[in-house]
């Protein structure tokens, strides 16, 4: 049930009171990072054993995960995606940007020189919050301005992605997908009693 404050019968700060956290998460994030650095990807499946349950041999996605993915997604969903991947292609391309050079006066030389990024990656989240719209219309934009690598992580549960964010990252022409720990979406005071 939510609590009902009304303006005037309960003091202002009351009403305006955003709490404090109950653990400081500064301190539980820099141990992830150190523990990350030190441990890499060993660290990491040992965060998706803990957070997620699953017991991963690969934090990547192997193309059997995007096939089985594929095949899983309802067809007439698949090409909703694709219809929503062309519309927002024809939109950004439209936004292209170029690089050029101005030289009409003697001495005087402009321009700009549009450089697009190597590498890419966009979290997605994977709980409740699942869109593939916003893998489309992150990836696709970025794949557009001339991105070479896409890559994506996403939470998985007990091992296993979302197939329609899947899908829609085949769709949209991601190139790779990491299986992250849910970490981020426990609660503070839990992830702090839980984490070194």
């Amino acid at each position: 049930m939510i609590k009902i404050l009304k303006y005037g019968k309960v003091p202002a700060p009351e009403i305006f009171d955003r709490g404090t956290a109950a653990d400081p998460v500064e301190d539980v994030v820099a141990g992830i990072i150190e523990d990350v650095r030190e441990n890499g990807d060993e660290a990491l499946l040992r965060y998706c054993r803990k957070f997620d349950g699953a017991d991963l041999e690969s934090l990547e996605v192997s193309e059997e995960e995007w096939q089985e993915a594929m095949d899983e997604v309802d067809s007439a969903l698949i090409e909703v995606m694709k219809k929503s991947a062309a519309n927002i292609r024809a939109f950004h391309e439209k936004q292209v940007r170029n690089s050029f050079i101005i030289n009409d006066r003697d001495g005087i030389v402009m321009g700009q020189k549009v450089v697009p990024l190597d590498r890419a990656g966009l979290y997605v989240p994977g709980g409740t919050a699942s869109y593939p719209s916003s893998v489309l219309m992150n990836a696709i934009p970025a794949k557009i301005a001339g991105v070479k690598e896409m890559v994506i992580t996403t939470p998985s549960k007990g091992g296993k992605l979302n197939p329609v964010i899947l899908a829609a990252a085949r769709i949209a022409g991601v190139d790779r997908v990491f299986k992250v720990a849910l970490l981020l979406q426990k609660r503070k005071s839990r992830c702090s009693a839980e984490l070194p």
